[in-house]
């Protein structure tokens, strides 16, 4: 677990491969393999493979997860909604982590952060029902106080703070949710919560990010896949973790 005011080692880079299965689903079929691009991120050093099964199965289908699990002794973090259907699945399939997401059917991603603090009731039995069976719960949330202070009532040992904010501000308003990310980074880790963070993440905003000193991973997924259609998945991946250990 991270102190606070401390690195870890490593700053760990999670690989989504969400949008694989979603260039499969587009045609039917079985290619591109989202078990392939697992097999690349282990290859080339990514340090865990982040999936999301959604209740529209859009992508990643239910088949997929322990495809993956199967092919790679990387953690795998299961993106999940906070439904009696995803916490039984996580339960069957039993992967390293659970992150609980909010989801929309609507939304063509997921878009903000969980309210962990406005749906604590409903959170807590989920929460303690995962980590009961041994899965590390993470809750994707907004970088706010009320939102670190939900996630240590419900205890959660990790937070994964959203970035697209970041990610979608220019010029001092980036710099204003850089600080907030940083800020609440600090706080979980000062709270005994490990800090993650993602989404929007790219080549050119990963770094001030990436040097948050209390961070521990960062889940990217949309950019790499993006890019892999250009460089190839191994060559995207080793140039995301090459700007990630520079800001280290």
């Amino acid at each position: 677990m991270t102190l606070a005011g401390t690195a870890p080692a490593r700053l760990r880079l999670g690989v989504n491969i969400d949008h694989v299965a979603t260039v499969r689903n587009a045609r039917g079929g079985d290619h591109p393999d989202p078990v392939r691009a697992a097999e690349i991120v282990a290859a080339v050093g990514g340090d865990g493979i982040t999936a999301h099964l959604r209740e529209d199965r859009r992508h990643i289908r239910d088949e997929d997860i322990a495809r993956i699990q199967a092919c790679t002794d990387l953690p795998l973090n299961f993106e999940m909604a906070a439904t009696e259907e995803m916490v039984a699945f996580a339960l069957r399939h039993r992967p390293h982590a659970a992150c609980i997401v909010p989801e929309r059917r609507e939304e063509r991603t997921t878009e903000g952060g969980l309210d962990a603090a406005g749906q604590h009731n409903r959170l807590a039995p989920i929460v303690a029902r995962l980590a009961d069976a041994g899965i590390r719960v993470s809750l994707f949330i907004a970088p706010e106080p009320r939102q670190i202070e939900a996630a240590m009532q419900l205890r959660a040992p990790v937070v994964e703070l959203h970035t697209g904010e970041y990610a979608h501000a220019e010029g001092e308003a980036r710099a204003h949710e850089l600080r907030r990310i940083a800020d609440m980074a600090a706080l979980a880790a000062r709270n005994g919560i490990e800090p993650h963070a993602g989404h929007g993440l790219t080549y050119d905003n990963v770094q001030p990010i990436a040097a948050i000193p209390q961070l521990a991973e960062l889940n990217i997924g949309h950019y790499l896949i993006g890019e892999a259609i250009f460089t190839g998945l191994g060559p995207a991946v080793l140039k995301m973790r090459e700007l990630m250990d520079a800001a280290r």
